[in-house]
């Protein structure tokens, strides 16, 4: 016996693409997780900004006192923070008052003082830098800085990261409150 083929049905349309009504919802529901995600992730840049600028200064600042002991030669770091927003330190021979930062950025020594480095905020850059003291001189037969230095670098929306320099020439990083994670409080 055989058994009869069963009917065909006349294929259906396969539908192709997306409705408009879907493709709204799922542009909604993206517009609402960027909306969130945008805040958050501007924080981040600033503090990775913060961080990148503490993390240079503490090298600096380990550099130029390694770099007066092998050279056997006083070095200094000099800080200058401008009315105008921008700030700046410079690594020099010489005396306090000898070296600071031209508008461009530049270190501009006087007299037979010598910049080795420089790092120069401009006005409006992610971070800023302010310190307590106006140079900070590293001694190269005791290895020792003097005077003892705080450094603040603040991020443009209120985060700040001090770097506190003992007459070791050692850095420890800390946070004014509210302290960032990670970072001992100030």
């Amino acid at each position: 016996m055989t058994t009869p083929l069963p009917r065909r049905r006349s294929p259906r349309r396969i539908q192709a693409g997306v409705t408009l009504v879907e493709a709204a919802a799922v542009l909604a529901v993206v517009s609402v997780v960027a909306g969130l995600a945008v805040p958050s992730f501007e924080r981040s840049v600033q503090r990775r900004h913060l961080e990148g600028a503490a993390a240079q200064l503490e090298t600096d600042i380990h550099y130029t006192r390694s770099l007066a002991v092998a050279r056997n030669l006083p070095l200094r770091i000099s800080f200058e923070s401008a009315a105008d927003g921008a700030s700046c330190y410079v690594i020099h021979t010489g005396a306090a008052n000898q070296c600071r930062c031209s508008a461009e950025g530049e270190a501009v020594c006087d007299g037979t003082a010598q910049a080795e480095r420089s790092v120069h905020f401009r006005a409006g850059s992610p971070v800023n830098l302010k310190s307590n003291i106006r140079s900070m001189l590293f001694d190269p037969l005791k290895g020792t800085s003097t005077p003892t230095a705080t450094v603040q670098l603040k991020a443009g929306n209120g985060m700040a990261i001090h770097q506190v320099t003992n007459i070791m020439g050692r850095v420890r990083s800390c946070s004014p409150a509210p302290a960032l994670s990670g970072y001992r409080a100030c």
